[in-house]
């Protein structure tokens, strides 16, 4: 009987959720959703020196904003908790027990400085460094003459010489590693902290993970790994290594690298949609199969059902934003009004364009005004340079414009619109009523077409380009758009 699929994500609180993170998450989550399986959230806290105080609440929240649920995890609990690294102390101790009996792992009495030292002389060979293994085999005296210097032991692996590691990839195939590379590897600290090798492998074998997805990053890690299952007699699971994500100069990503946003958290302050950074990310090195292999709007529910591990690519991915932004216009395009006004409003209110409790006029001017840019918007935080020229007393005339003002007919044409406009009642000053009162500047000019609407969006907005002129000028108001006429005859 086939195992029920069960894949996990496990991150260290150290931080906000990462894009290689989400991506990760996203493909182990899918895999597990595609076929019926489950999905673990597990917090790798070992690192404690590293760990920060909210960052894994950041992390669920972030998983949680893009859409990714989980069955088990340290919220919801599950058959094979505890899921935090440092709860399970106790259950690694009767493993490290295990090995230490069956002489599969030993006591090290090395101190930092002689491993340095190791170090130093190895690399000035021309070696890769490798810990010697003088510590390998202790007798009884040695161990206790070490002990009475005041030396504390860490544990170390004792990896078998001559061993080719070979490891099925779903992504990448066969992949080889001679263990006379490895060296013995430390999986309990000597302050009894285990280490990340040891802590991933009891867990994912206790948890009954069948499929571990994660980055390219993690490959170097996985002979360690397939030597301690084995040593422990646990069933190996089936790893897949994604490839690298590049930043949009093709380079290797750094969390450093200031070439692009990196955070989860960031780009939804920013006004990204979830759908889209699931669009996106997914697409981050994996694609659809025969006639959809050009796509690439899909929803959740659709890349549930297509995804697969086969299709996720060996070659690294490039984070491109300005597929991303086009990507999130399309979304943006796509939802209702409201949600894009709900998402606008802190933004406007943090400039000091709204106020933070809206009467009913107010609501309804905003959510005017962001449908008549929500088809611009590649990201909702946008909004707020956008329509500055609806808040400013001066306007900020562009090259462009200025050069459209010169015209012979500008005069002719605004005195008749900024008549037009003072003797219409301010109810009147709407889409449909603006555009009867252009065509009335029309007849009395003989002005039409980008003679008569260019200067007159120049004149009050100060570009040559923008959404419908008709509404813009019904929002800015008619003792708003009368001013900026006056002034301008007034100054030529």
């Amino acid at each position: 009987m086939t195992k029920p699929i069960r894949t996990r994500y496990a991150p260290s609180p150290t931080g906000h959720l990462h894009i290689g993170g989400a991506r990760t998450a996203l493909f182990s989550y899918l895999w597990a959703r595609k076929n019926g399986g489950s999905f673990v959230v597990r917090i790798e806290d070992t690192d404690v020196e590293r760990n920060v105080a909210d960052a894994e609440e950041k992390q669920l929240a972030g998983l949680k904003w893009l859409g990714i649920d989980w069955d088990e995890s340290v919220d919801v609990g599950g058959p094979y908790g505890p899921y935090r690294s440092m709860e399970r102390v106790e259950i690694y101790q009767q493993y490290v027990d295990q090995l230490l009996e069956s002489g599969l792992a030993y006591r090290c009495y090395a101190t930092s400085e002689e491993l340095e030292a190791e170090r130093q002389e190895q690399l000035a060979r021309g070696e890769a460094p490798k810990y010697s293994g003088k510590y390998r085999d202790l007798t009884l005296e040695q161990e206790q003459a070490l002990k009475a210097e005041g030396r504390v032991a860490s544990i170390r692996f004792r990896v078998p010489e001559g061993r080719t590691i070979t490891i099925d990839d779903a992504v990448r195939g066969k992949v080889s590693f001679e263990s006379d590379g490895i060296g013995d590897f430390i999986i309990v600290r000597p302050d009894g902290r285990p280490t990340y090798n040891f802590a991933v492998v009891v867990d994912d074998a206790l948890m009954e993970i069948t499929h571990v997805v994660r980055a390219e990053e993690h490959l170097s890690n996985t002979p360690r790994q397939v030597l301690l299952y084995e040593a422990l007699g646990f069933e190996v699971p089936v790893f897949a290594h994604a490839s690298l994500i590049l930043n949009p100069e093709g380079k290797k990503m750094s969390k450093r690298d200031e070439s692009i946003i990196q955070f989860i958290d960031q780009y939804r302050e920013l006004g990204y949609l979830p759908e889209a950074m699931i669009n996106f990310l997914v697409l981050l090195g994996w694609a659809p199969e025969g006639e959809e292999r050009e796509r690439e709007l899909f929803t959740k529910e659709e890349l549930t059902g297509r995804f697969s591990l086969e299709r996720v690519s060996k070659a690294p991915a490039v984070f491109d934003t300005g597929k991303l932004n086009w990507m999130n216009n399309h979304y943006i395009k796509e939802s209702s009004l409201d949600r894009i006004v709900d998402l606008a409003w802190p933004h406007l209110e943090q400039a000091g364009r709204v106020s933070a409790d809206p009467d009913e006029r107010e609501r309804e001017w905003i959510t005017r005004l962001v449908g008549l840019y929500q088809e611009q918007l590649d990201y909702v935080a946008q909004i707020v340079d956008l329509t500055g020229l609806f808040f400013r007393t001066e306007v900020e005339y562009s090259d462009e414009a200025r050069e459209v003002l010169k015209g012979e007919q500008v005069r002719e044409v605004f005195t008749a619109f900024a008549n037009e406009l003072e003797q219409a009642g301010e109810a009147d000053v709407t889409a449909d009523g603006v555009k009867k009162m252009l065509k009335a500047v029309q007849k009395a000019t003989g002005q039409k077409g980008k003679q008569l609407f260019m200067p007159v969006r120049a004149a009050v907005t100060g570009q040559t380009h923008g959404p419908d002129l008709r509404e813009t000028i019904a929002l800015l108001g008619k003792e708003t758009v009368v001013d900026r006429l006056r002034r301008f005859l007034g100054s030529v």
